[in-house]
């Protein structure tokens, strides 16, 4: 078979096309999983987290500003991210006595 110069061919064009689109999503994934590292990484905090408030004493009086001291401290451990929703809502409700 005689040697082509000059231009590839239909066979060679789409060969190159396909190696350069494989190394373009590998270097693409491999960027993305950089970029989610290095945010979640940048999320977790340097310092170990607090423990979650325990259960709280029963007593049978109400204690107004005592439970908004509770409730306030549970907010912030929710917008540093150490709670869940979920954890949340329950401690919400026990605290509350719902």
């Amino acid at each position: 078979m005689p040697q082509r110069f000059g231009r590839p061919g239909l066979l060679g064009t789409i060969a190159r096309t396909a190696v350069i689109s494989g190394t373009a999503t590998a270097v693409s994934n491999r960027v993305e999983e950089r970029g989610l590292r290095r945010r979640e990484a940048a999320r977790t905090p340097q310092t170990p987290p607090a423990p979650a408030p325990g259960p709280a004493p029963a007593s049978s009086a109400p204690a107004g500003p005592d439970r908004v001291a509770q409730l306030t401290q549970l907010a912030d451990l929710k917008n540093q991210g150490l709670l869940t929703d979920e954890e949340f809502a329950t401690e919400k409700a026990r605290i509350l006595g719902s």
